[in-house]
């Protein structure tokens, strides 16, 4: 079940939502990857804000959120047959589109930039505010820029406190981690950031295979979300270990008398008070739902450092794979 509390019992809630988002204002809610930090897409000064709560870079684009495909138009222009295809095979769903904008849509939403990110989330409460809205919704992770994301509603309340006019609370985000986005803005698609749509089923979609090829390593390549090498980052230095290396470095640090967090997906046992042991799943599906939760209740245990795991080099790992080792750059 996506959402924790049934949608018939939020529709006062998303209605004022949506008079929030009308007047300028900012709205948190949940999707199915994180909990957005919305404002009225097509309002400059509405979207000013989210950078301004998030202390979020001006040239940093940020994703618009719409109900359905035939919103597309609005906001995207010279659309391939391609993009159509991807959008009726995936939307509404964790996949973001990068396409050339609209000649209307605002520079404060896409950084400055000739495209724009797109997608129809597939969450009922992120559909049902959409809907009363009206209107495209411009969302980054409600959290500030470049701390770990937030899937959960106390999440957004604990770190932006006072900077969101209205916080939905739709339970725990399902997927957990951040939706994939591909750039159909050229000759040939591209992943610029994994996610859990994986890219053979983007290959399998388009007919032939699909690359993921960081924006940031490409000069022609748009900027997007997530593409900075530290990001999804604790406070807490967190590094990634071989299993045989994190039991290593567990004694050492232990010498030290250092507090230790671990976050491991293989049986520990691990009993002693400097140690605070994070059982992980084993599937990559419910590892990403748990990821940034127990990132941020590792953080808030304020040790030293958090060790993780090093996980499986299958596809289906790669998007988490992706968050970890930019949380651990930093």
């Amino acid at each position: 079940m996506i959402s924790a509390v049934p949608i018939t019992q939020m529709l006062d809630q998303i209605f004022q939502a949506a008079t929030v988002l009308k007047q300028g204002g900012l709205v948190a809610f949940p999707t199915e990857t994180v909990y957005g930090l919305g404002a009225d897409a097509s309002n400059p000064s509405a979207v000013a804000k989210i950078f301004a709560a998030k202390g979020r870079p001006a040239d940093h684009p940020l994703i618009v959120h719409l109900v359905d495909k035939a919103q597309l138009t609005q906001w995207a222009q010279d659309i391939s047959p391609l993009a159509q295809h991807l959008a009726a095979q995936f939307w509404p769903g964790p996949l973001t589109l990068i396409l050339k904008k609209a000649p209307q849509v605002s520079d404060s939403v896409t950084g400055g930039q000739d495209t724009i990110g797109l997608r129809v989330p597939g969450h009922p409460i992120a559909q049902a505010l959409l809907q009363a809205f009206g209107g495209g919704i411009a969302a980054p992770s409600a959290n500030r820029f470049g701390h770990v994301s937030p899937t959960q509603a106390e999440h957004v309340r604990a770190e932006l406190k006072g900077a969101v006019d209205f916080v939905l609370d739709g339970g725990a985000c399902p997927v957990g981690i951040e939706s994939t986005i591909v750039d159909v803005s050229g000759e040939k698609p591209r992943i610029l950031r994994p996610g859990t749509i994986t890219a053979s089923q983007i290959s399998e979609v388009v007919g032939y295979p699909i690359e993921i090829i960081a924006s940031s390593v490409l000069a022609n390549a748009p900027r997007v979300s997530g593409m900075l090498e530290s990001h999804y980052a604790p406070t807490t230095p967190l590094k990634i270990m071989t299993l045989e290396n994190l039991l290593a470095t567990i004694q050492t640090k232990l010498a030290d008398q250092k507090n230790i967090a671990v976050l491991a997906r293989t049986e520990l046992p691990i009993k002693n008070n400097y140690i605070i042991y994070f059982k992980m799943p084993m599937s990559a599906e419910n590892y990403a739902q748990q990821l940034y939760a127990t990132m941020r209740e590792a953080d808030a245990k304020h040790c030293d450092v958090i060790l993780v795991e090093a996980l499986p080099e299958q596809e289906a790992w790669i998007a988490i794979r992706d968050r970890l080792q930019k949380a651990a750059a930093k």
